[in-house]
């Protein structure tokens, strides 16, 4: 097994789905978020947790006495611990209570089996659902084992931030105005450079679809009179904490990072827009009006919601922050809508409208 290995390695979701496995944490005392799982006897995990959960993945390697291990932390208390005989390259599956209010879910392999952590990842497919392949994982002899009802519905995310809805101009005559010069925003466009974010149907690039976002939103702000300063203006590859270094630097009034998500290209089903912030009131009022702008252009998307997440841009920055995924590069929805650059226009639209919007609220 390579060196690399040989320590713990504590892995998350996919960067398209890093805000949904960074949720907020339920109550300390809160009955455990995990609702149900299932380890397929195709080697295949999933989960069922409650709506909002924040969960965290971890992997250990084995030795010559024992095989390797994963486990995923959960909020809220587990009932009580207990240990499932596994099959195959299964030794163990193990529920307990690592911490107080807390629950941790163990799957031992037996000595021998390697996994490559490098190839793991904890992936959220919807608010509540989540799913992990042991790629390469022989699955001679594995049975399927779990508990609970993974198909039952564990309920809609509710961020507790209500605005009024408003329509999405069709034009930029349309758009909201503001008293000119008086305000600053950073407008973020995710990835660039040699990280072309996620890759979709098509070969759909996140950076292509996302750096022409932004740069439509700029021109539209600025032509209200709002200054805009973009993190990136072309095809470069730009390090998180200088994005919000600049940001702090302006002392900006608003900051939004503009990304598109996606999943498994096995699941062109899964689409929907989502916006997220990470703790300060402000912030969740900028993205619920970026949130329900997006929406008003991307009829039939789903509605996955306004969250907390714990992006370092938005964690890191001193004003109101908010993160909008815009789709879903590998949604068979999303993806040709994400590629048009007539929805483009009417997205750069929607995005300007719901900052403009939040900003004529601070006056």
């Amino acid at each position: 097994m390579p060196s690399a290995q040989s320590r713990r390695v504590a892995f998350m979701a996919a960067a398209l789905l890093q805000a949904a496995s960074l949720l907020s944490a339920l109550p300390s005392r809160a009955a455990s978020a995990l609702a149900a799982w299932q380890l397929t006897n195709e080697g295949v995990l999933k989960l069922r947790t409650a709506t909002g959960a924040r969960l965290q993945a971890f992997f250990e390697a084995g030795d010559s006495r024992r095989g390797p291990r994963v486990w995923i932390d959960f909020p809220g208390e587990l009932s009580r611990s207990r240990s499932l005989r596994g099959s195959g390259p299964v030794k163990e599956i193990r529920l307990g209570k690592p911490t107080p209010g807390s629950t941790r879910l163990v799957v031992e392999f037996a000595p021998g089996v390697e996994l490559d952590p490098g190839r793991l990842k904890l992936v959220g497919t919807a608010v509540d659902r989540w799913s992990m392949a042991f790629e390469g994982l022989p699955t001679r002899g594995l049975r399927s084992i779990g508990e609970g009802d993974l198909t039952r519905s564990s309920g809609r995310w509710n961020s507790g931030i209500s605005i009024t809805p408003s329509k999405t101009p069709v034009d930029p005559s349309g758009l909201p105005s503001v008293p000119r010069g008086r305000y600053r925003v950073v407008i973020d466009p995710g990835h660039g450079g040699p990280d072309p974010g996620a890759v979709g149907i098509g070969g759909l690039r996140e950076t292509d679809v996302v750096l022409d976002l932004s740069l439509q939103v700029a021109q539209l702000l600025e032509a209200k009179g709002v200054q805009v300063v973009l993190t990136r203006t072309s095809e470069i590859d730009v390090d998180l904490p200088p994005r919000v270094s600049l940001a702090n630097r302006m002392r900006a009034d608003a900051f939004l990072s503009i990304h598109a998500n996606a999943i498994s290209m096995s699941r062109p089903e899964v689409n929907g827009i989502e916006t997220f912030y990470f703790s300060d009131p402000r912030s969740a009022r900028l993205a619920a009006h970026v949130q329900q702008q997006v929406l008003n252009v991307s009829p039939g998307s789903p509605n996955r919601g306004v969250r907390q997440g714990r992006f370092f841009v938005i964690r890191r920055t001193t004003m109101p922050s908010a993160l909008v995924e815009t789709g879903f590069v590998t949604g068979r929805l999303d993806a040709p809508r994400l590629a048009d650059q007539g929805h483009r226009r009417r997205l750069s639209l929607a995005i300007a409208a719901g900052i403009l919007n939040y900003l004529r609220g601070q006056r």
